[in-house]
Parts: structure tokens; C-alpha cells; sequence
């Protein structure tokens, strides 16, 4: 069974996105690392910044509250946001990088709290009590326990997506594989002021029969900014191109060559399959440019039901002679009919 994000958050799932940025500021700042020692503090905080990136996002969790947390990540339809195309969520793994969104700084707790300790937040019991009024960049903030109010990221603007093509094969659409893909971005150090470039390997996990497309987000992995949210880095899904097949949705396209005199007087060719076999297709009737034949259950497997699989569809490339003897017309202009 997947997580459950509102579990996490300890809100109802009809809470309000007010509830879950209070719910975030309070767990965040419990089980920051930071100032919680205990053993399972940094796994908490892990899945505490996953369930406020999901919850948060309006189309996240419309698809979260459908189909759970392997629904998710597994390539549903991406709701609103999708248009009707798959989409699949991936955690940044970072945290610490949606604390800093969310609070505006990756330690917030030396500038808001300075010497206070653990009493700063009710933890001690010490005498400034559990309630106390901050005013920490530029802007108050109210403590109840660990819940602030205000908005998430202090009004910092994220800046556009990056987008890039993820280009995959047919064969591994049609068995599924795991892409590794390299960035660079600049990130900040943590003194907050200097900063330097670092690379970074976002891995994808290609789902068999995955539509070309299909949209890969990974929340705020672009560039880092002072003063700005980091963009999305979303790969779009396109096919490259095969010697031998061509899609059309979950069905496979494949070209036929024939002789005319088997298109007319009939054969069986041997049709390729795009996982390294081949079927024997019988022709009887005549075949003519426009013929199309359908082999069932030969092409790409069906995102939601990848037992299953669309259809292999051949067409037709009738190869007409060069030259006739006029033997050979006399005896095609008796055979065949005027009209």
C-alpha cells in the first residue's frame, strides 16, 4: 500500500491549502534534521517535504486522491494538467530544497530564533512559552507550537519549466527500461551567498507501452535563485525513429513489400514483430495499394493494462516489374479483366 500524504501531514483529505501549509510548517520544523537528533527524523522530513509537494499541487493531488501514491508515480492520466496525456510524478529527493522554497532560507533557525534554543519552539517549556511573534525576512510570522501563518516561499516566484525531449526507442517503450538523464544546474552554498554549478542524475522509469508525450516532472530541480522558487525540469516522451515500425498510439505500423504477381495471384509473407519474431500472414484475395491487414495483439503494450497489447497493422508496397515481354502482356491482357 502507498503513502498516505494527508497521513503524513496529520490532515483530513479535505483540507485546505491553508491547512497544508500550516500542517507542513509544523512537521517541517519538528523533524528538521537540523534540530531533531532522534534516528528516523531525516526519513520523516523526507516524506514530510513529499507529501506537501503532492498536496500542495493543485494536479498532483487531484490524480493522488484518484488513484493513491503508485497511481502517482506510475503514469495515470494527468488529470487538468495531463490533457489527457500520461503523467508521472518523481520526488526531487531533496528536502532540505523545498524547506528553503518554503521558509525562504535552507536554516531558518539561527536567524529566527538566534540563542533562544529549543524553547523557541515550545520544546523546553522554557519561559517565552509556546506562542511567540517573529518578525524574520521582512515579514511577521506567527508560532503556534511550529505553525506559522503566511503563505509557503514568502511570495518567491518559481521561475518557468525547463523542458526537454526524452528521446526512447520502440523496443524499449516496448518493454519498459530506466532512462538516466545528466543535468547541470547551479546551486547556492551554504553560506547563502556564493554558489557553483553541480551535476545530477535524474532517473526515469520508462513504463512499458508509455505514449509519445507523455510528461516526466521533477519539482524545482532547475537552477537556484535568492530570490526565486527553482523551475521544474520536465522531459517530454518522443519516439525514436525505427528501420522497421511506426506507432500509432499502442499500434504498430509495418510496410510489406510484394511482387505484383503475388498481390494479385496471392502468397504468405513473413511479417517481423518488434520483439524479434515473425508471423506467417497468408494472402488470398488480391491485394491492392490501399489493403491494410491486422495482426491482433502485436503491437505496443497499453499504458494502463500492459497485459494487454494493441495490433500490428501492415500495409502495402506493391513492387511493379520494370519491363514486360510482350509475351507476357498478351497473355495479362487475355487474363485480366477491361474494367
Amino acid at each position: 500500500m502507498g503513502k498516505d500524504y494527508y497521513k503524513i501531514l496529520g490532515i483530513s483529505k479535505g483540507a485546505s491549502e491553508d491547512e497544508i501549509k500550516k500542517a507542513y510548517r509544523k512537521m517541517a520544523l519538528k523533524y528538521h534534521p537540523d534540530k531533531n537528533k532522534a534516528p528516523d527524523a531525516e526519513e520523516k522530513f523526507k516524506d514530510i517535504a513529499e507529501a506537501y509537494e503532492v498536496l500542495s499541487d493543485k494536479d498532483k493531488r487531484e490524480i493522488f486522491d484518484k488513484y493513491g501514491e503508485e497511481g502517482l508515480k506510475g503514469g495515470m492520466p494527468g488529470g487538468s494538467a495531463g490533457g489527457g496525456q500520461n503523467f508521472s510524478y518523481t520526488f526531487s529527493g531533496d528536502p532540505r530544497g523545498v524547506f528553503e522554497s518554503f521558509f525562504g532560507t535552507s536554516s531558518p533557525f539561527d536567524s529566527m530564533f538566534g540563542s533562544m534554543g529549543n524553547d523557541a519552539f515550545g520544546m523546553g517549556g522554557g519561559p517565552m512559552g509556546n506562542r511567540m511573534r517573529f518578525s524574520n525576512f521582512g515579514e511577521p510570522m506567527d508560532v503556534d507550537g511550529f505553525g506559522m501563518s503566511g503563505g509557503g516561499g514568502m511570495g518567491k516566484r518559481q521561475d518557468p519549466a525547463v523542458h526537454y525531449d526524452l528521446k526512447v526507442a520502440l523496443t524499449d517503450i516496448f518493454s519498459g527500461c530506466t532512462k538516466k538523464m545528466k543535468i547541470t544546474r547551479k546551486v547556492y552554498n551554504p553560506d547563502g551567498r556564493t554558489s557553483r554549478t553541480e551535476d545530477k542524475v535524474l532517473q526515469i522509469q520508462v513504463k512499458p507501452g508509455w505514449k509519445e508525450g507523455t510528461k516526466i516532472t521533477f519539482p524545482k530541480e532547475g537552477d537556484q535563485h535568492p530570490n526565486r522558487i527553482p523551475a521544474d525540469i520536465v522531459f517530454t516522451l518522443k519516439d525514436k525513429p525505427h528501420p522497421t515500425f511506426k506507432r500509432d498510439g499502442s499500434n504498430l505500423l509495418y510496410t510489406a513489400k510484394i511482387p505484383l504477381r503475388d498481390a494479385l495471384c496471392g502468397t504468405t509473407v513473413q511479417i517481423p514483430t518488434i520483439d524479434d519474431r515473425t508471423v506467417r500472414l497468408p494472402l488470398h484475395g488480391i491485394v491492392k495499394p490501399t489493403t491494410k491487414q491486422r495482426v491482433s495483439g502485436e503491437g505496443l503494450p497499453f499504458p494502463k493494462q500492459p497485459s494487454r497489447r494493441g495490433d500490428l497493422i501492415i500495409n502495402f508496397d506493391i513492387k511493379f516489374p520494370d519491363e514486360l515481354s510482350r509475351r507476357a502482356k498478351e497473355i495479362i491482357s487475355e487474363t485480366l479483366p477491361r474494367s
